[in-house]
């Protein structure tokens, strides 16, 4: 709530501010203004004009030039022969876009989903290659990069960035420049750089439905004419769209605070030097899982207690507004923190670029995947847990709360030299990569996961385990109950190491319309893990609320995992990834490509393995894998050709792109599950798998004031060969989950008038996400975890650049997301005891308005 006033009363002195600078200014005579000079300088300089509007020539608007660096170096986006998506500062507002896991619908060929024990992690797809899974020992397959900095972990991406410039989207692999894990893609996060020339300062504050309260501020503050600072904070409150009528915290609050500081020192005409430090600090509550269709295929030993868990579940194929935890429901958070370092030094012939980077998070994810009914009866979480049973396996105490913590810590070192030779024929980036972390999990001390009352009718098959005395003693009057506990801490340590290049050639023929490119990246990955895991499942005894005894469940009846004490895995992987491309501009405005392009993941562990190694035997499932944890899987490997076309028209009136693309991706990492199991995988390189697609985006302006535009991706992603254990091919049971086969954007963005105050102006998106497919594995599982395609309609109304004083401009914009009030799923999963199907929906219609403040611009 502290942070809530402090924000608001951050925002009132803003509006006031203003208020009184317009009130001073309205008999027309300019506010005084106090000029902030830089140490060394004699006097400010003059104040920027006004934002012109759009240039035109020959009365048309013209679109805006888009700088990116997908390459590695700026260029123009019509310039870039890679099938992208770019948003400014501006294109990031319009779309109410604030940080990674707000790009899903906003990007066609890519789906962004929670995952499912944590809201804050997030599984990225992009033209179908993605990730299943969320373990540390488990890399994602679209790489993430903050100001060129790589970010390893899947784990707490979902957060608000400060103080953001551009993000880039780049669509299919990226092996050369971005290296490793970038077999879907690649996301290109830069921020704001400090300016040494002017003082300046921004400052926003938004009020929403659902208690959402944001103030962000920036200031970049010039201290000499070749030294400036930058400080960015921002706060962020927000409820959720579930009540909990339960114990604990409301399903889906939010609170953050984000502060990034950034230095930039111009030490001489050719070096400069950038510092930037970002902190993020996020608590909130997980959704729960909604139930929507009855267990009606198989789920292991929850057969036992099904009916009961049935009864205390809630269920619904429509989005509900109230549910109830067990349990305390409690908060789960995240702390991200990192460091960058980087040199830039001109030299004559070339430039010379180090990147140094230290990074650090700690996630804390608390899940409740119990049936929303409120029951104690039934439970699936990690709360306090008193029985007979938990304090046999306890040593006498009940087991405590336990919210596991994953934590990470990196290093990376880049250094790179990009330059242009022989007239400017010949460009060239080359360099040389490190990479090293360490990190885990810890899910300890021993707690409860999971507790249910048996079903009454199933009560011989069960009391049949206790003495004969007590078995008839109890025959009509007990309530057996099971209960399962774990304990577990998995680390990991990892380097990578990598040598790289790309070189282009213009030859005078042609009038140097064509551009050859050859790029190779060698790469090394050192990967070690450790596994502590123990599992323990006991049936009880109780009279009503009364715990009697309790006796362990033999692991032949209920199969469970191998013990693992310290168990350690290791492995290296070498790989080479070339690319090629030949462009030509077949006119001055516009450019074909055809590309080639290579990728890989790295291999790894399978921490959800219950098995040691292949010495354990067959699973819980009767099968004889052959392989456990410590054999681990080897990496991926993706190749893609891309044909495209970068083009203007109509005296930049008009811009078409597009790209076709065919994929054919090998050694694909495949989970199995374990039948009867919750969360118990087999993972190994089982697969191939093509896609094929075609992505267009186009813009024209008809007229100076109006803009209108689209994106659409067409993929067609299918898994050609899966080789499970007896040698058959079940391609059909393992498809691509996130790959839908249509998704677009499309938009409109109208000024509708110019007066001497300001800029009028409206925005209006249409977003759509087709059909996934979801999770098989099995026939009878087909189409539970499928998720059907939705559409989200968005608009924002601005009043822009209304003048506060002669330096200062306010921005106010009502939005809305969601307008039509679309019920609509986010992810789903087939596996919890209760549920055949169970869901989290995505976020209902929500309005609000935005007061910007900008000074100095």
């Amino acid at each position: 709530m502290t942070k809530r006033v402090c924000l608001w009363a951050l925002g009132s002195l803003v509006v006031q501010a203003g208020t009184a600078a317009a009130q001073q200014s309205g008999a027309g005579e300019p506010l005084e203004t106090i000029a902030v000079a830089p140490l060394s300088a004699a006097e400010a300089p003059p104040p920027p004009p006004p934002p012109p509007p759009p240039s035109t020539r020959a009365g048309f608007a013209q679109l805006e030039e888009v700088i990116v660096t997908a390459q590695r170096t700026a260029t123009t986006l019509q310039d870039t022969p890679i099938s992208l998506e770019a948003f400014n500062e501006e294109k990031l507002q319009m779309r109410g876009i604030g940080g990674v896991e707000d790009l899903g619908t906003n990007v066609p060929s890519m789906v962004i989903e929670p995952h499912p024990l944590s809201n804050t992690t997030l599984r990225i797809t992009i033209r179908g290659v993605g990730i299943t899974d969320s373990q540390v020992t488990q890399d994602p397959a679209v790489g993430i990069y903050l100001d060129g900095v790589y970010l390893a972990r899947s784990v707490g991406l979902a957060l608000d960035l400060a103080d953001i410039q551009r993000m880039e989207v780049l669509r299919g692999p990226q092996g050369v420049l971005y290296g490793r894990n970038s077999t879907g893609g690649a996301v290109n996060i830069v921020t704001k750089r400090p300016d040494p020339t002017m003082f300046t300062m921004d400052h926003r504050v938004t009020i929403g439905q659902r208690d959402l309260f944001v103030g962000e501020s920036s200031f970049n503050v010039p201290v000499t004419d070749d030294f400036a600072v930058k400080l960015a904070v921002l706060g962020r409150q927000s409820g959720g769209f579930v009540e909990n009528t339960g114990e604990g915290e409301d399903f889906g609050d939010r609170e953050a605070l984000g502060l990034r500081f950034d230095m930039r020192w111009l030490a001489n005409d050719d070096l400069t030097v950038d510092y930037g430090y970002d902190y993020t600090d996020l608590k909130y509550v997980n959704y729960m899982f909604q139930g929507v269709l009855l267990p009606e295929t198989q789920h292991g030993l929850a057969e036992f207690f099904k009916p009961y868990a049935v009864a205390n579940s809630v269920y619904s194929d429509r989005r509900l507004d109230k549910l109830a935890s067990g349990a305390p429901m409690e908060k789960s958070g995240a702390k991200v923190s990192g460091h960058t370092l980087t040199l830039t030094q001109q030299l004559d012939a070339f430039e010379l670029k180090y990147i140094g980077a230290y990074r650090k998070l700690e996630d804390s994810q608390y899940p409740d995947l119990s049936g929303g009914g409120g029951d104690t009866g039934y439970r699936v979480d990690l709360n306090i847990y008193d029985s007979a049973a938990a304090r046999l396996a306890n040593g006498g105490e009940p087991t405590p709360l336990v919210i596991p913590v994953s934590y990470q810590h990196q290093w990376s070192h880049e250094l790179q030299i990009s330059g242009v030779a022989w007239d400017e024929r010949v460009s060239y980036i080359a360099g040389l990569y490190y990479f090293t972390e360490s990190g885990g999990e810890d899910g300890g001390p021993l707690h409860h996961i999971q507790s249910a009352t048996v079903d009454p009718q199933q009560t011989d098959v069960l009391l049949a385990l206790l003495p004969a005395g007590l078995r008839g003693l109890l025959q009509d009057n007990a309530l057996p109950r099971l209960s399962a506990y774990w304990d577990y801490n998995y680390g990991i340590r990892n380097k990578a190491y990598a040598a790289f290049g790309q070189f282009s050639f213009r030859p005078d023929t042609f009038d140097r319309r064509l551009s050859l490119t050859l790029g190779l990246r060698a790469s090394r990955d050192e990967r070690y893990a450790i596994k502590d895991f123990i599992q323990r499942q006991y049936l009880e005894v109780r009279l009503r609320d009364l715990s009697l005894a309790a006796v362990p469940v033999p692991a032949a009846i209920v199969g469970s995992p191998d013990d693992f004490v310290g168990v350690e895995a290791r492995s290296d992987y070498d790989d080479i990834s070339p690319s090629a491309t030949v462009q030509y501009e077949l006119t001055d405005m516009a450019k074909a490509y055809l590309s080639y392009s290579t990728a890989y993941k790295s291999g790894g562990f399978n921490l959800r393995d219950p098995q040691i190694s292949a010495a354990s035997g067959p699973a819980s499932d009767g099968t004889n894998y052959g392989f456990g944890f410590v054999e681990g899987y080897k990496p991926e490997r993706v190749s893609s050709w891309e044909l495209g076309l970068k083009s203007e028209w109509l005296n930049r009136a008009l811009r078409l792109n597009g790209a076709a693309f065919y994929s054919d991706y090998t050694d694909m990492q495949t989970n199995f599950m374990i039948a009867g199991t919750i969360s118990d995988t087999k993972s190994r390189n089982a697969g191939k798998a093509r896609m094929l697609g075609l992505e267009l985006e186009g813009a024209l302006i008809p007229a100076e004031n109006l803009m209108l535009g689209f994106q659409y991706a067409y993929l067609d992603a299918r898994v050609l060969e899966v080789i499970d254990v007896n040698g058959d091919n079940v391609a059909n049971l393992y498809p691509f989950i996130a790959a839908p086969r249509h998704s677009g954007v499309l938009f409109g963005d109208w000024t509708i008038a110019r007066p001497r105050w300001g800029e009028l102006r409206a925005y209006v998106n249409w977003n759509y996400l087709g059909d996934r497919t979801g999770f098989v594995i099995t026939e009878e599982r087909r189409g539970l975890t499928a998720i059907d395609g939705y559409g989200l309609l968005n608009a924002r109304m601005m009043a822009n650049n209304i003048r506060m004083g002669r330096d200062g401009t306010l921005d106010i914009a009502l939005w809305g997301k969601n307008l039509l009030d679309k019920e609509y799923e986010l992810t789903a999963v087939d596996n919890l005891p209760h549920a055949d199907r169970a869901v989290i929906w995505g976020e209902p219609r929500l309005l609000g308005i935005d007061f910007i403040y900008r000074f100095g611009r």
